[in-house]
């Protein structure tokens, strides 16, 4: 008999442009077994999306989830709020492709979505693809993703002088 994989704890957010989205991915996610903490808003009232992302990435660098799932009007102000934050790969996902991708060669541990771009159906759709996807170790993959905890580390040698 096989053995199920652990689904992983997952943390949501988004702004004011989620309110109606986030409830159906939650419920949708929660459906499919995963784990879900809410870091909000469930407020319709306009707020700063900055806010959201930062309690979302503290979940995750504080070891409570291990995968994280943001949503605003576009996806894109998450992104870049989320990967102003150490140790944290947010993509923007869009399609599946890029979603799966994302994942396989990146190693993201946030998917940012935009509300206002995708229906909800498309976000859960592409929520499960990402959560159910595990990096690649192939070598080359496993070489860039390191090469870009040296950019974020300040130690990133383009040339590979260090190398030699």
């Amino acid at each position: 008999m096989r053995k199920k994989a652990k689904k992983p704890r997952v943390v949501i957010g988004g702004d004011h442009a989620s309110t109606e989205a986030k409830p159906a991915v939650i419920a949708y996610l929660q459906s499919e077994g995963y784990s879900v903490t809410d870091v909000g808003t469930d407020n319709p009232s306009s707020c700063d999306y900055p806010v959201f992302a930062h309690r979302l990435c503290e979940e995750i660098r504080e070891g409570r989830a291990e995968l994280g799932i943001l949503i605003c009007g576009t996806g894109i102000g998450m992104s870049i709020a989320a990967n102003k934050h150490r140790g944290i790969r947010a993509a923007l996902c869009c399609d599946a492709f890029s979603t799966e991708m994302s994942r396989l060669h990146n190693a993201a541990n946030v998917a940012c979505f935009g509300a206002r771009v995708l229906d909800t159906e498309t976000i859960c759709r592409l929520c499960d693809l990402f959560l159910s996807t595990s990096p690649l170790d192939e070598e080359r993959h496993i070489r860039r993703r390191k090469e870009l905890d040296e950019i974020e580390n300040g130690t990133f040698d383009p040339d590979g002088k260090n190398n030699e």
